[in-house]
């Protein structure tokens, strides 16, 4: 399969969404629905029935962790000292810059694009990699926009676990893992009705962030958005890439999810992150769409380099 085979069917149902948005074919209302229900429904599905799937296994080395959330760190770290440097911005909105140019958008553009790029072979570390990466970047993103607030340690990190333990992504995880481990698969009408859910997760979820897109605006701030959506789809890929096959050790496919995992585009969660703080939201919600339409070429480059192509 040729890396833009594989890439046309995602963008153009990213595509197709925008423009039935911008047609009016698809309320402002029915975006969140449809957003909600992938988020809430749609994914958790499909992460249960592919955790409990019969045959899947694999085992994952801490090379794979560290590949991804080094390369995560140099691309923040990065973002984080050319916020700095800019005039106007403080330390929380350096912060929500470098968490911005390290959040991938996996829901909705990573998880359609590996499960396609690497079907069976990629699951197992897509899975666990989307089970640790929502919790750790939000995590380090909080606790460092909030080191200098009045709050105690305590009482912040206790709201970021409240916030984490009630999310549905968190939660089929952990349902999945579960009956994983104790070897418990779904079955009967419990099968068919997650399996029916599951397959409506990639379509729903590239509809919902093509409708979506009609929010953002790039004529906000288009060198900033330009300069953190570069950070997320080349430097962080490329320096995952870079720990993944050439200073450790781990299975091809591995390596290969960390890196497109690495290169989806800026996540949804650095939008509501910045409006949560009240701080760098326009640059970040024209970063987001930037970075969307940018991934449509920058994608088919590391399926090339990733021999996907």
């Amino acid at each position: 399969m040729s890396a833009l085979s594989l890439i046309a069917p995602i963008f153009g149902i990213v595509l197709i969404g925008w423009v039935a948005s911008v047609a009016g074919l698809l309320s402002d209302r029915v975006s969140d629905g449809l957003s909600e229900y992938v988020f809430s429904i749609a994914v958790p599905a499909l992460i249960i029935t592919t955790l409990t799937r019969p045959g899947l296994s694999g085992e994952v080395n801490p090379t794979f962790w560290v590949s991804y959330f080094g390369g995560a760190a140099i691309a923040w770290t990065i973002s984080s000292l050319i916020a700095r440097r800019r005039e106007g911005i403080e330390r929380k909105g350096a912060v929500l810059h470098g968490f911005a140019a390290s959040q991938s958008n996996t829901i909705f553009v990573g998880v359609p694009m590996i499960l396609q790029a690497y079907g069976e072979d990629g699951a197992f570390p897509l899975f666990m990699l989307l089970a640790v990466h929502l919790p750790i970047m939000m995590a380090a993103a909080t606790f460092l926009v909030e080191v200098g607030s009045d709050r105690p340690l305590l009482e912040r990190l206790g709201g970021l676990v409240a916030v984490l333990a009630r999310n549905p992504i968190v939660i089929a995880l952990a349902i999945g893992l579960t009956l994983r481990l104790v070897g418990i698969a779904p079955a009967g009408l419990a099968k068919t009705l997650i399996d029916g859910f599951a397959g409506t997760a990639s379509v729903c979820a590239l509809i919902a962030l093509g409708a979506g897109l009609k929010r953002y605006r790039l004529a906000h701030d288009l060198p900033g958005a330009l300069t953190i959506s570069g950070l997320k789809l080349v430097v962080h890929p490329l320096a995952v890439w870079l720990l993944a096959f050439h200073v450790f050790t781990m299975p091809p496919a591995y390596a290969g999810v960390a890196v497109l995992f690495a290169a989806s585009p800026v996540g949804i969660n650095s939008y509501l992150l910045a409006i949560r703080y009240g701080a760098e939201k326009g640059v970040i919600a024209a970063s987001v769409l930037a970075s969307t339409l940018l991934a449509i070429v920058t994608s088919i480059g590391w399926l090339m380099v990733l021999g996907r192509a």
